[in-house]
C-alpha cells in the first residue's frame, strides 16, 4: 500500500474502480469498516459517491471484494511456497510462517484485515464475512494437505496446531502482549514439524 504522501499521483493514475478499492482498503485498515463511509471513501478515491454504486451495489459488496483481494494475497503466498519448495512440504510450511512472521510489523500498526472484520461484522450473513469464511476454509484445506504431504501423522490436528500459532502470533503483535512474536513464531512452528 502506497502512502499517503505519494498518493495524489497514485490516486490520478488507477482507473476509477481500482481507486475506489484503494481507498476503501487504506480506510478500512486505519479506521475500521463501520466507521468509514462512503462518502469518506468518494473523497479519498477522487470520484463520487454515485460511481461508487456503479461499482459496487452496496457498501458490503465493496467490504466484500476488498476482503477476497486480501484473501487472494494470502493463496498468493501458498502459491509462491508450493512453488519455491515444489515436493517439500515441510519447507512449505516453514514458509508461509515466513510470511506471516515478516507481515508481522505491519499486522502491529493496523490489525489483521480478517480479525478486525470479523470484530466488526458479526452478522454471519454478512457478505464480506462469508468471504472471510471461504478463505479460511480453503487455507485449512490447504494447510491439512501439506501436512498430510509431508507425512506427519493426525494432518487435521498439526494443520490446527499450526493455525493457532499463526493467528496467535498475529492477535499478540497487535495487542502488543508478546514480544518477538515473529522470532517466537518461527521456532514453534519449526518444534511442531520435528516433533511428529
Amino acid at each position: 500500500m502506497a502512502s499517503t504522501v505519494s498518493r495524489p499521483s497514485r490516486v490520478a493514475k488507477l482507473p476509477p474502480r481500482e481507486r475506489i478499492l484503494d481507498a476503501a482498503e487504506e480506510l478500512f485498515q486505519s479506521e475500521g469498516i463501520r466507521r468509514v463511509g462512503v462518502q469518506a471513501i468518494a473523497e479519498r478515491a477522487e470520484t463520487t459517491k454515485m460511481a461508487i454504486y456503479r461499482h459496487f451495489e452496496t457498501k458490503d459488496a465493496l467490504v466484500a471484494e476488498w476482503l477476497r483481494i486480501v484473501a487472494a494475497d494470502y493463496q498468493a503466498a501458498f502459491d509462491r511456497v508450493e512453488a519455491e519448495h515444489p515436493g517439500r512440504p515441510r519447507e512449505q510450511i516453514l514458509g508461509l510462517a515466513r510470511f506471516i512472521a515478516e507481515g508481522l510489523p505491519e499486522i502491529s500498526h493496523r490489525g489483521c484485515p480478517f480479525i478486525n472484520s470479523l470484530a466488526e461484522l458479526p452478522d454471519r450473513a454478512h457478505p464480506a464475512r462469508q468471504v472471510i469464511e471461504e478463505h479460511k476454509a480453503l487455507q485449512t484445506r490447504r494447510l491439512v494437505g501439506m501436512c498430510a504431504e509431508a507425512g506427519l501423522p493426525d494432518p487435521e490436528q498439526v494443520a490446527a496446531e499450526i493455525t493457532f500459532v499463526l493467528e496467535g502470533a498475529q492477535v499478540s503483535t497487535q495487542n502488543g502482549s508478546i514480544d518477538r512474536a515473529g522470532d517466537r513464531l518461527l521456532r514453534i512452528v519449526e518444534r511442531l514439524l520435528v516433533r511428529r
